[in-house]
């Protein structure tokens, strides 16, 4: 896959050789640096959008299932949780029947791939990163 960072960063070392070469007076030097960095920080920016843009369509898709799938994982994942606490309590009064329970869950979750887990982690912390930084900025 083509690395645009990468890409981006081997134009400007390019850019910034060629000034050096083409302006060898400081401050028409520097005049070419400030037009430089506008340039690349408005390529950053061009970058920055098209990345969100399928964010930003999917959020104002009309379909509700595309704009709650996220938020609707992190419920079934917060009622997993929930039935462990309930299972604990449960074992006050049957701790040999929760006891197997827990290991036969404890089984199931092993079974999950490594790449799932980290997939839920990244969809958790970036949901609530981007939510939260959307209700900020709407309260501004």
């Amino acid at each position: 896959m083509f690395d645009i960072p990468k890409a981006v960063e081997a134009v400007s070392s390019l850019l910034e050789t060629g000034i050096k070469r083409i302006w060898p007076d400081p401050t028409e030097e520097e005049k070419a640096k400030i037009e430089r960095l506008k340039v690349e920080t408005a390529n950053a920016l061009e970058i920055m959008k098209i990345q969100l843009s399928a964010i930003i369509a999917e959020a104002q898709s009309e379909d509700p299932w595309t704009s709650r799938a996220r938020p609707t994982f992190l419920y079934v994942m917060y009622a997993v949780i929930g039935q462990c606490f309930i299972g604990g309590i449960l074992g006050i009064w049957w701790p040999v029947e929760v006891h197997r329970a827990a290991e036969n869950i404890a089984v199931l979750l092993k079974a999950i791939p490594e790449s799932l887990w980290a997939l839920f982690g990244a969809g958790y912390l970036g949901y609530t990163g981007f939510r939260s930084l959307d209700k900020r900025n709407r309260t501004r």
